[in-house]
């Protein structure tokens, strides 16, 4: 069981912040997360008692910092039960997930090739591959979603061919919130010879991940949505597709030698894809919220994170003005509009009573078609909410109507 009370005590941005002159209610997780005193602490060390470069120097204070940044490797890839030479540290998911577009394409997706993703998709899901796509002459095809928005896997089988080389989606999508069955369907595209890769930003830092028994073969998340730093994240990749991918990027750190003749040696992964100083920072402060997340373990986080999910989505569903999109969703993701109100009108209606929400189109423009609206509001939550907050949350949601939010702006 989570001790929430200690939980906050260790999180700055959850004490004496007002918004709009109301004690901050942040139900914005999905979006970013807030950042305990051990990441913070972490990175303050870095600055104040070892600052040097990392895989540079011959000398003792270099040698600390290539332990304490090659430990966060480690402990990355323990929390997802992975090898070390299978973590490649990138800028955040979107980096990550780009990384594999193109890294992947040149050898793996040629003209004709089929490419798997979803309407539900992130942008940075589906972009890079619509572009690979563009640029090989391979086909984007999407995948059926179900009547709530779910993968749709009795018509993903009907589209399995041995054509199609590449599955691309999130394991929990970032609006509805759905979880899908990446173990089923890695099963099924390595059937076919397909690779899976999976967009765990939305899943990594809520719900304990095990790469191996999932038998994906990539998975991108990023550091700032598990209480680490910004600017930093993750791409977990099979080590015999790392080895076979190209970098995106070329500089220092990531070759052995090249010569004048144009002929260059490449380290092994994850090395060749981390060329220059790296964010050293970044690393130290996303191990140390790896730590931090261990500690209270993720199993509990997750059935947290359920349990008050499950007690705003109940309370929502019996008021008649609001609209829940997602609410069999098994995450802490609630997807709503109010009644005859404009999404961002809704979200400053929120904001006016403390409330941070997020409002428009979630990066996922493919989804309007089949939500049939033009934006929504999501509130996301992570395990240092409270069911305090979650009341006052659905006490604004009961009262709020057009003229209330317009009562906002007058």
């Amino acid at each position: 069981m989570i001790d929430i009370k200690q939980v906050r005590n260790d999180f700055p941005m959850l004490h004496g912040k007002q918004m709009q002159g109301c004690d901050l209610i942040y139900f914005d997780n999905a979006a970013t997360t807030f950042k305990p005193n051990a990441v913070r602490d972490a990175i303050d060390y870095y600055y104040t008692d070892m600052t040097c470069n990392a895989h540079r120097g011959d000398y003792d204070l270099s040698y600390r910092v290539d332990s304490a940044y090659e430990g966060a490797r480690t402990k990355i890839a323990r929390f997802l039960h992975a090898q070390s030479k299978e973590i490649v540290f990138t800028s955040g998911a979107s980096e990550s997930l780009n990384l594999v577009a193109w890294g992947y394409r040149r050898k793996f997706v040629r003209e004709g090739d089929i490419v798997l993703t979803s309407e539900s998709e992130h942008a940075s899901c589906v972009l890079p591959w619509m572009h690979v796509c563009q640029e090989n002459g391979a086909i984007l095809s999407f995948m059926k979603l179900d009547a709530h928005g779910r993968i749709d896997v009795e018509a993903l089988k009907q589209m399995m061919s041995e054509k199609v080389k590449v599955i691309a989606l999130a394991m929990i999508t970032n609006v509805l919130g759905h979880e899908a069955p990446i173990k089923e369907i890695c099963a099924l595209a390595h059937a076919y010879g397909a690779i899976v890769v999976v967009d765990g930003a939305q899943s990594v830092p809520h719900m304990p991940i095990n790469v191996t028994e999932l038998d994906c073969d990539f998975l991108a998340f990023s550091g700032h949505k598990m209480c680490g730093p910004t600017g930093i994240g993750v791409l977990y990749g099979k080590y015999a597709l790392l080895d076979a991918m190209e970098p995106l990027t070329f500089g220092g750190g990531s070759n052995a030698r090249y010569d004048m003749c144009g002929n260059i040696l490449l380290k092994n992964p994850p090395f060749k894809f981390e060329s220059g100083t790296p964010n050293i920072e970044g690393v130290l402060g996303l191990g140390a919220a790896v730590d931090y997340l261990d500690a209270i373990g993720m199993e509990q986080i997750h059935a947290y994170e359920l349990e008050l999910h499950r007690y705003i989505i109940e309370a929502l569903l019996k008021m008649d003005n609001i609209i829940v999109y997602n609410a069999d969703a098994q995450s802490a993701i609630i997807t709503f509009n109010v009644k005859g109100v404009f999404a961002q009108d809704g979200a400053t209606y929120f904001n006016a009573h403390g409330i941070a929400v997020r409002s428009g189109l979630h990066c996922a423009k493919l989804l309007l078609d089949f939500l049939d609206t033009s934006a929504t509001i999501r509130a996301s939550l992570y395990f240092y909410n409270t069911k305090e907050e979650a009341d006052r949350f659905l006490d604004v949601c009961a009262k709020a109507n057009m003229q209330s939010c317009l009562d906002v702006y007058f």
